[in-house]
């Protein structure tokens, strides 16, 4: 059965983002995760399991106690965890995907290190013929609206990578594509000017948990005239569902779809 603990593997897992419990789960091994963070959503079940923190506010010593034989973390952004945590002989794998294939690939790293490859390439295969499902629906259509994502409002930050992907492959064109290249939200800081003249006819907002306000998005000076406000075309979307680099990525791409499918239809 995939997911079985043995002595080969961790029996006790402490998850440190969503998208790692998701993972876990997915492959099998939810039974063995016994720490979560507070923003673990998917599936239900994870809900039910210690708290241990928030993405980058952790009690370490709250950790430890739970004794997990391994740590799931992600990102640059856990480093000051993770050193935590192996300075005090923690045994911790950090991935830090950025694009859909590296996403792909952690499902794969997690799914292995846990000892279900078997249901973690499975998960894999599902979701690359979702993403190639959709690509190969939306490549016949003879436009491609422009699409801004909005992952933050003040300053104006575009989409991580895997977001500008989602975009491309559900039918739309993220008008800051170049700036997937840049790892840290920093480098994908923009002007509200830079947006006007990129014309948006899609917008799509998820600000990092804060909850997305469109009229405050339509209302800002100057933006009256992009081609997404004046059509009513802002889009909240549910940070779970594009923002947590894991297998319900394929929701946001759904989501996406749907929205580039409607544009298309009115068009």
């Amino acid at each position: 059965m995939y997911g079985k603990a043995s002595a080969e593997f961790p029996a006790r897992i402490v998850c440190l983002t969503a998208e790692t419990a998701e993972i876990a789960y997915a492959v099998g091994a939810g039974a063995r995760v016994v720490g979560v963070p507070g923003t673990a959503r998917r599936p239900e079940a994870a809900r039910e399991k210690a708290r241990v923190g928030g993405f980058t506010t952790f009690r370490v010593e709250r950790i430890v106690a739970l004794a997990p034989d391994l740590v799931l973390a992600f990102s640059d952004l856990q480093k000051d965890v993770v050193r935590e945590l192996i300075g005090a002989g923690v045994a911790v794998l950090c991935t830090n995907q950025r694009s859909l294939d590296e996403v792909l690939r952690a499902v794969l790293v997690i799914g292995g290190a846990l000892g279900c490859e078997p249901a973690a390439r499975a998960l894999v295969q599902d979701m690359r013929d979702e993403i190639k499902q959709v690509r190969e629906y939306s490549s016949v259509w003879p436009d491609r609206p422009r699409v801004w994502f909005e992952e933050w409002p003040e300053p104006l930050i575009a989409g991580i990578r895997w977001v500008s992907e989602l975009i491309e492959v559900a039918g739309g064109r993220d008008v800051f594509a170049e700036l997937r290249a840049q790892k840290g939200a920093a480098g994908r800081i923009v002007a509200p000017e830079a947006v006007i003249a990129r014309d948006p006819e899609i917008i799509l907002a998820s600000w990092c948990g804060k909850p997305v306000d469109t009229a405050r998005i339509a209302a800002r000076p100057g933006w009256e005239g992009v081609s997404a406000v004046k059509a009513g075309q802002i889009h909240a979307l549910d940070g779970a569902d594009v923002l947590v680099p894991g297998p319900s990525l394929m929701v946001g791409l759904r989501r996406i779809h749907e929205i580039v499918q409607a544009h298309q239809a009115r068009a």
